[in-house]
């Protein structure tokens, strides 16, 4: 069980520490392969969607816009001023153009950005595609980063320490540059694609309080969300501009959130999401990998006990119990069960959690496989197969889908077995990337079962 149920939590969430000592806006590290399989993705388009109210939208569009990820503010607000161009250095999968084509265009249609493609080397924003060991030399815990001021990767590294490449220096936004791992699977240079640019465009901050965001490094949603594309056209709204104060943007979030989210006017406001430095800091030390198992533990059973003395309205409780069940799985995995019972139970008290309870259910099912219970194992991922499809997350669904195959086959339903298998294989090369990669995981989930 230590051995093969750990690499499933892997997958479901990488998190850095939101009190970073450095500045640069980044997206959580997740492991994954290379691979250049492609899958259509959705561009959603009409009306924002965000059922909460614009007065607690409007705190959380200050926080993410005037703080960085290591809690220095901002005076100013910063956005990029007239059309934006982008280019990419590197020797990029189809995947990706195809999944920035899509990006960008969903800047265009909702977000109300004029914002396209180009070749010419003076691009606006720049993505550059290296290799994730020299990503983990510049910021170490980052799958990917954004840094401002620069072109490229030569000129990052020859201005990184001057004063125009620090985040709270800036003044404006005229060319930002993206470094994306090359060797990473599809859905991950996806993944990060969509936080960096939103993050080269507008917010700058990360929130572990976030239900519906990709801007919270529990790394749950894997594309940008309605809510993140509200924040982007609210950010570029032209009653907006570059040089603003915090006070003067938010003296004129109500009037535009009003015009652009009329619902959330109509809808009660939650409860102010405190940030709390301490929980921040025991959860960074529960992910992280300087410490030992039990100092993990620990911190993890101390996260979950500030959690609800802080008495969180939001997810921060189930996320609490989801990074205890992870880390407790080699040291006790009864305890890591009933952890993530309770994660599923906390993320079932709001709103929006499908995908949470998701990620958790693939912890569930392994342990309902390794038991040797078919029909529980199915039980558990056959209502979430279609939320990780609804969030184009393909690691997530080939995992489930897998899980749902072992099941199956244990349950002597061969026929079935193959049938989900073989389905899940286009997800699978998507989410995990190379055919190796892809094959270990086929092996870990097979493992799992008695059979």
């Amino acid at each position: 069980m230590r051995r093969l149920i750990f690499p499933l939590c892997l997958t479901v969430a990488s998190c850095t520490s939101s009190t970073a000592p450095y500045e640069v806006p980044t997206r959580a590290f997740s492991p994954t392969s290379p691979q250049q399989q492609p899958l259509t993705q959705a561009s959603p388009s009409g009306q924002f969607k965000v059922l909460r109210s614009n007065r607690s939208i409007a705190r959380d569009i200050l926080q993410l816009t005037f703080f960085l990820e290591n809690g220095k503010s901002l005076d100013t607000l910063t956005r990029f001023e007239g059309p934006i161009s982008v280019r990419v250095l590197g020797d990029a999968p189809n995947s990706m153009h195809r999944d920035l084509k899509a990006l960008l265009t969903r800047f265009r249609d909702k977000a109300g950005i004029d914002i396209h493609h180009t070749g010419h080397a003076d691009a606006n924003i720049t993505l550059q595609l290296i290799p994730r060991s020299q990503i983990k030399k510049l910021v170490p815990n980052a799958a990917c980063f954004v840094a401002p001021n620069v072109s490229g990767l030569r000129d990052y590294l020859e201005n990184r320490s001057s004063v125009n490449s620090a985040w709270s220096r800036l003044e404006r936004r005229t060319k930002m540059s993206i470094f994306l791992p090359s060797d990473a699977s599809p859905q991950e240079i996806r993944d990060c694609i969509h936080e960096e640019m939103t993050q080269a465009l507008g917010p700058v901050n990360d929130l572990y309080s976030l239900t519906d965001s990709v801007f919270n490094d529990d790394n749950v949603h894997a594309i940008l969300t309605d809510f993140d594309l509200l924040v982007l056209r609210t950010l570029y709204d032209p009653t907006l501009r570059t040089g603003m104060s915090r006070g003067e943007v938010a003296a004129r979030l109500s009037l535009i959130l009003s015009r652009l989210n009329p619902i959330g006017d109509t809808l009660q406001g939650s409860a102010r999401a405190e940030i709390s430095p301490k929980w921040n800091e025991l959860i960074s030390i529960a992910l992280g990998a300087g410490a030992s198992a039990p100092e993990r533990i620990r911190a993890a059973e101390r996260a979950v006990v500030v959690a609800k003395k802080s008495n969180f309205q939001d997810v921060r409780l189930g996320f609490s119990y989801f990074v205890l069940g992870r880390v407790s799985i080699g040291q006790n995995p009864s305890a890591s069960r009933i952890a993530f019972e309770q994660s599923n139970a906390a993320y079932g008290k709001y709103k929006g959690t499908e995908i949470h309870r998701a990620f958790v259910a693939s912890q569930l099912a392994a342990f309902a496989l390794s038991a040797g219970n078919s029909a529980e194992t199915i039980a558990i991922v056959k209502p979430y197969i279609s939320v990780a499809s609804q969030y184009e997350n393909y690691a997530l669904l080939s995992s489930l889908q897998l899980l749902e195959a072992e099941a199956l086959e244990l349950a002597g339903r061969t026929s079935e077995a193959r049938t989900v298998r073989l389905d899940s294989m286009a997800s699978a090369r998507y989410g995990f990337g190379s055919e190796t990669a892809v094959q270990a995981r086929l092996r870990e989930i097979a493992s799992l079962s008695p059979r």
